[in-house]
């Protein structure tokens, strides 16, 4: 992971050379390593990290219509309006975290923008968020790694919850928008 830490530090610190800011998102599959490299490059570098498992849908909005749709399990609509578009304006701003574990949203978490800026998750190379970034980053693994990452961090129940749900809808996103081929960085985990 150090090896592809220093890569995408690499292109942020080219961005830098042109730009006051860079926003970066990091996509992927799940347990390929998207907390991990971020983190790595906070441990690194001074930066924001925001989450994107931070939006996940709030039970009124997990409808069979909405969640029929490649890519919708997240809500990207608050992820623009509660993150991005304050993080573009340079502004210091808030965003309220939704702990899907108690169903309810965390204390407000205050975010001063800085030279990076780091949204990582599942689905935040959503089509709809695009343009707000200046670097994306999609991360794979391959199947029998990503179980075994997922039984050893969460345990068996949970991987078959995965194995059965999350990992089909979000190769069902990966599919649809092709992100491996509209992200500028891809790494195989």
């Amino acid at each position: 992971m150090r090896e592809i830490s220093e890569s995408v530090l690499k292109e942020i610190r080219k961005m830098l050379c042109e730009k006051e800011s860079v926003i970066v998102a990091i996509d992927g599959r799940c347990a390929s390593g998207k907390t991990t490299l971020a983190s790595l490059l906070g441990s690194t570098v001074d930066c924001n990290i925001v989450h994107a498992d931070s939006f996940f849908l709030l039970p009124h909005q997990r409808t069979e219509e909405r969640l029929s749709v490649p890519g919708e399990n997240i809500d990207h609509e608050r992820l623009l309006s509660e993150v991005l578009i304050p993080l573009k304006s340079g502004e210091p701003f808030s965003y309220r975290p939704f702990d899907c574990s108690t169903m309810a949203f965390k204390e407000d978490v205050f975010i001063i923008p800085k030279k990076i800026n780091i949204i990582e998750g599942s689905y935040c190379c959503h089509h709809s968020l695009l343009s707000f970034y200046d670097l994306t980053v999609f991360l794979s693994t391959d199947k029998e790694k990503q179980l075994q990452r997922i039984l050893e961090r969460n345990g068996e129940a949970s991987k078959k919850i995965f194995e059965n749900k999350w990992i089909p809808l979000e190769e069902a996103y990966f599919e649809k928008y092709k992100l491996k081929d509209h992200t500028d960085l891809s790494f195989k985990t």
